[in-house]
């Protein structure tokens, strides 16, 4: 019997449009510096040369990525005179990536799992 991640009984299949939306969504965060530059937006909005200071990459590899993400639909922008804001436009993409965030950093600069120390396989 398959079981929900919670154990609350068993959990229906999502959609295949769902799953491809997903699947979509992580691809675009699978890059390092994407999901660097969404971190930097979920934190306040910026312009591309903030960003690239802040992320540490060239302005046009930032600009790239920036219009890759605003494609997707994660990442919109407003003019300010002949300024260009970006901000997060997913707060649940946003919710997902602090999540998987805190847990990583929490399993790095806390004692590892029993799985992760060979006990319990």
């Amino acid at each position: 019997m398959v079981r929900s991640i919670e154990g609350r009984g068993p959990a229906a299949d999502p959609s295949a449009e769902v799953l491809a939306e997903a699947a979509a969504v992580f691809g675009l965060l699978a890059s390092p510096p994407r999901l660097h530059i969404v971190w930097a937006l979920a934190q306040g909005e910026s312009d591309v040369s903030g960003l690239a200071e802040r992320v540490g990459g060239a302005l046009p590899a930032v600009s790239q990525h920036l219009s890759k993400l605003k494609l997707a639909g994660l990442v919109r922008s407003r003019r300010e005179g002949r300024r260009v804001v970006y901000f997060v436009d997913d707060p649940d993409t946003v919710t997902v990536m602090r999540t998987l965030l805190d847990q990583l950093t929490a399993r790095a600069t806390g004692p590892a799992p029993a799985r992760r120390r060979g006990i319990g396989a």
